[in-house]
C-alpha cells in the first residue's frame, strides 16, 4: 500500500505537502505516502474515518496521529477504556488500541480533506482486503462522516456482508446490522465525523463521541470503562 500511485491528485498533494510543510513541523520528515491503518488485526471493533490529515497522518504515518481530530477520536477512545493513553503525537509514542482498528476509505490525504468519488472507489479494493482480514473477528464498526458511510457499505457487501436496498441513510447515533451469510452479523454505527468543523461548533460533543463508542464496544463484545 505505501507504494500506491493509483490517484496522481493525491499523489501530487501528498508529496507536495510533505516537501513544503508545515512551519511547525518545518523540522520533522513527512511520511507523505499512503496511511495504512492501525490496530491490531483481530480487532473486534473498527473505527473507520475518510482520509489521512495533510498534517497529521500524512506527517506521522498514523491514522489519526498528530492533529486535532486525532486529539478528540483518541481521548474518548481512551476514556472508554480502548485505548492505553489519551493523546497520539506520533508513531512511536506508545499508544496501543484495545480490540479496535481505524482505517479509512481513501489512504492518501486529499487537498481540502475532500477526496473525490473517483479517489474513493479506486482505493476500494484496499478497504476490502482490510475488512476480509478482519472477518473472523470484527463484531461492529464505526463510521464517522456522511462521506465514509457512503465508502463503507458498497466495501462491506464485497467484503461478504449483506447489504439493505436501499442503503440505510446516514445520522449520527444509526445502527444498522448486517447479516452475513457465512458468518458473525456487524453491527455498524453512525457518528457525526471528529472534524474540528463538528467538535469546534459543537454538533459533535465528547460526551455523543463516547456513547456512540460504548455501544459500538458492547456489540462487539469489549469491555469499557464506565
Amino acid at each position: 500500500m505505501a507504494g500506491c500511485r493509483a490517484c496522481p491528485r493525491l499523489v501530487d498533494w501528498r508529496e507536495e505537502v510533505a516537501r513544503t510543510k508545515r512551519a511547525a513541523f518545518a523540522d520533522q520528515t513527512y511520511w507523505g505516502r499512503p496511511v495504512p491503518g492501525f490496530g491490531p488485526p483481530d480487532a473486534r471493533l473498527l473505527i473507520l474515518g475518510l482520509a489521512p490529515a495533510a498534517h497529521g497522518g500524512n506527517r506521522t504515518g498514523r491514522m489519526f496521529t498528530g492533529d486535532r481530530s486525532g486529539d478528540v477520536l483518541y481521548r474518548a477512545l481512551y476514556d472508554v477504556g480502548l485505548a492505553s493513553q489519551p493523546t497520539a503525537v506520533h508513531a512511536d509514542d506508545g499508544l496501543a488500541l484495545h480490540g479496535v482498528r481505524i482505517t479509512s476509505p481513501v489512504h492518501c490525504a486529499p487537498p481540502a480533506n475532500k477526496p473525490t468519488p473517483e479517489e474513493r472507489d479506486t482505493c476500494r479494493p484496499w478497504l476490502v482486503r482490510e475488512l476480509r482480514l478482519l472477518r473472523p473477528t470484527v463484531r461492529a464498526a464505526v463510521v464517522l462522516g456522511a462521506f465514509g458511510w457512503q465508502a463503507a457499505f458498497p466495501a462491506f457487501a464485497e467484503a461478504g456482508w449483506t447489504v439493505p436496498r436501499p442503503r440505510p441513510a446516514f445520522g449520527h447515533g444509526t445502527r444498522v446490522t448486517l447479516p452475513a451469510p457465512d458468518g458473525d452479523d456487524l453491527d455498524v454505527f453512525g457518528c457525526f465525523h471528529v472534524s474540528q468543523r463538528n467538535t469546534f461548533t459543537g454538533r459533535l460533543t465528547p460526551a455523543m463521541l463516547r456513547e456512540v463508542l460504548r455501544d459500538a464496544a458492547r456489540a462487539a463484545g469489549l469491555p469499557t470503562r464506565k
